[in-house]
């Protein structure tokens, strides 16, 4: 089993901010994606970005050239370095890991609250 453990959320003011860590643990057969949600009070869980095996990256529209995801191998652990932050950006942001052959992964999230 796997397990993921978000770090580096907290409060910033606008135009602040963040790095976010994902750990993960446990038996890691294969990675075919592993990539970051949020969930901001009252609205669906949405993809903020992902990274694949092979290292390809994806963006939600409203983040591009302002979030980038990147990974460390030798450590197990991914990352979402957060700038230019805005109160909208507000929301719990998890991570997620799929195994190859299907198996999904969650972290607890972790809180990112951007004041005005």
């Amino acid at each position: 089993q796997v397990q993921l453990v978000e770090s580096g959320g907290g409060l910033v003011q606008a135009g602040g901010s963040l790095r976010l860590s994902c750990a993960a643990s446990g038996t890691i057969f294969s990675i075919n994606v592993m990539g970051w949600y949020r969930q901001a009070p009252g609205k669906q869980r949405e993809l903020v970005t992902s990274i694949t095996n092979t290292g390809s990256t994806n963006y939600l529209d409203s983040v591009k050239g302002r979030f980038t995801i990147s990974r460390d191998n030798a450590k197990n652990t991914v990352y979402l370095q957060m700038n230019s932050l805005k109160p909208e950006d507000t929301a719990v942001y998890s991570c997620n890991l799929k195994e190859t052959y299907g198996s999904e992964y969650w972290g607890k999230g972790t809180l990112v609250t951007v004041s005005s």
